[in-house]
């Protein structure tokens, strides 16, 4: 690993081992496991729109392993997901999520989910209850897209994700630095994010971006009867802080854990990030245990 000076290799993170699998009739995508100690519960990542799996996770991934199974892989259209003909939605994701574990020989998982992927994840829940045993919610909400003005500002992420596919490396660089350097402050890391989010394909994060306009789960939010942790970014204003805390209110005897940060805390804070993501994780799985 480099740290990004002069004359050294290009920086890129620690991942774990990765192998691609075939998912009948869909196609193939590539899976990052961890198998953790034995007899660890095993816990499905689901990263956040335009992101790909390991630059949402990267900073947690030798945290979680060292506990708990990890089974991670994008979402479609996103880095190495799968590649459809068909229109991005939302409970597709979730159904592959369910058939990336049977592959695997999973039957019963805990699901861990950042900004989309904790929409994918509660409706994971809700289209094969019997497999999962509990939530963890990130950076997420019931709703993403309630006014005009959040619109514009989630909106702002496709765009630049599209941008940064079709301008030079040199203007993609300055690019990504104007919008997401003034949080990460890591410039090292900066070639190799930039490749993550250029390997995204257009129209399905477009796609992905109007699903999660018209996704609502405040109808049925309160009806999830598994153990739930939802982890608030406290100065969250892409999913607003008050969404989280609406989402954590809402689902019953769900545990509320706080990182003080913003909406890319997963990256930018990973020494306050992952310990409650630990946190979060080992008490579904504790309140799991107590209930089977």
């Amino acid at each position: 690993m480099s740290d990004g000076t002069a004359g050294e290799a290009r920086w890129e993170p620690m991942l774990p081992p990765g192998r691609w699998i075939e998912l009948p009739q869909e196609g193939r995508l590539l899976v990052r496991e961890m198998s953790g100690p034995p007899g660890a519960a095993t816990v499905i990542l689901l990263h956040g729109w335009t992101a790909t799996s390991d630059l949402n996770w990267f900073p947690s991934f030798r945290s979680l392993g060292a506990r708990f199974r990890v089974i991670a892989f994008d979402h479609r259209g996103h880095g190495r997901g799968l590649r459809s003909r068909r229109r991005f939605r939302l409970s597709d994701c979730a159904d592959d999520a369910a058939e990336v574990a049977s592959m695997l020989g999973v039957e019963r998982f805990v699901v861990a989910g950042y900004s989309m992927g904790g929409a994918v994840a509660t409706l994971l829940w809700q289209r094969h209850r019997a497999r999962v045993d509990g939530l963890v919610l990130c950076a997420t909400a019931s709703t993403f897209f309630d006014t005009r003005a959040d619109r514009l500002r989630l909106g702002l992420l496709d765009p630049i994700s599209l941008a940064t596919r079709a301008m030079p490396t040199q203007g993609a660089q300055r690019l990504y630095e104007r919008i997401v350097w003034t949080q990460t402050k890591e410039r090292n890391y900066q070639p190799w994010m930039i490749d993550e989010i250029r390997s995204c394909h257009p129209r399905l994060v477009l796609e992905a971006g109007a699903e999660l306009g018209r996704f609502d789960s405040r109808p049925w939010r309160s009806q999830i009867d598994v153990p739930t942790s939802v982890v608030v970014m406290t100065r969250d204003t892409l999913v607003p802080t008050s969404r989280q805390d609406a989402l954590a209110a809402s689902i019953p005897h769900a545990e509320r854990f706080t990182v003080d940060g913003d909406h890319v805390a997963c990256v930018s804070r990973p020494e306050v990030f992952v310990p409650s993501l630990i946190d979060a994780c080992t008490s579904v799985i504790d309140r799991a245990s107590v209930e089977r």
